[in-house]
Parts: C-alpha cells; structure tokens; sequence
C-alpha cells in the first residue's frame, strides 16, 4: 500500500517556474512507477509526465516537453515536477500517481490514468498571465 501526498502548488506568472513535490509513504516505493496528471474543472484527468520504477525512462505530453522535469528520489521517497516556463494554460489541479511495477496494471499504458492504482489529493497551481 502507498499512499501519495502532493505539494509545492500555488500561485505564479506566466514564464516562471514551480516544483511540485509527492511525498509517498512505503518501504518499497522504490518499485513503483511514478506519473503527474492533471485536470481542469469540467475536463477528463490528462497525463502529464511518466517515471518508469528504475528511473531510466521518462515520458511527457508534447504540451509540456522541453519545460517540465519529472524526477524521483527513492531515499526520500519522493518525485518531483519541476515546471518552468509556465503558461496560464498550465493552470490545474495537478495529482501524483503510482503503480506497482510489478503488477499486471503496470503493463498499460503510461498515458492512461487507469494504470496507475494510487493517488494523491492533488495541489493546485495557478499561472497568471
């Protein structure tokens, strides 16, 4: 069982830049797969970034290649995303999820939110323009 709980949302202009942190509790989270998704009022979830459990792969959406990093700290128990060069359109509910990497749902796709068995409660970040 882990258990996600997200934070570094808040308030920013258009071209700077935030660090969203997601604390996970769990000796093993180590094999975890790790992915950010977001979601507007009124709009489905959308996949953001993905983190394969060794940490040798990364996926991102094309809205956000090039201006968002996603990392992870296994000794911490943390992943991170770092957004620079933000844009109001960035504004959302941003959440952290992760998957087991070892289990069946694992094998689904990275962009699809159904894969990913645990949440967090989600942070908010608004960029102004």
């Amino acid at each position: 069982q882990v258990q996600l709980v997200e934070s570094g949302g808040g308030y920013v202009q258009a071209g700077g830049s935030l660090r969203l942190s997601c604390a996970a509790s769990g000796r093993t989270f180590s094999v975890y797969s790790v992915a950010w998704f977001r979601q507007v009022p009124g709009k489905e979830r959308e996949f953001v970034a993905h983190l394969n459990w060794t940490g040798g792969r990364t996926y991102y959406a094309d809205f956000v290649k090039g201006r968002f990093t996603i990392s992870r700290d296994n000794a911490k128990n943390a992943v991170y995303l770092q957004m620079n060069s933000l844009k109001p359109e960035d504004t959302a509910v941003y959440y952290c999820a992760a998957v087991y990497a070892y289990s069946r749902r694992a094998s689904g796709l990275h962009t699809d939110q159904r894969t990913y068995d645990y949440w967090g409660q989600g942070t908010q970040v608004t960029v102004s323009s």
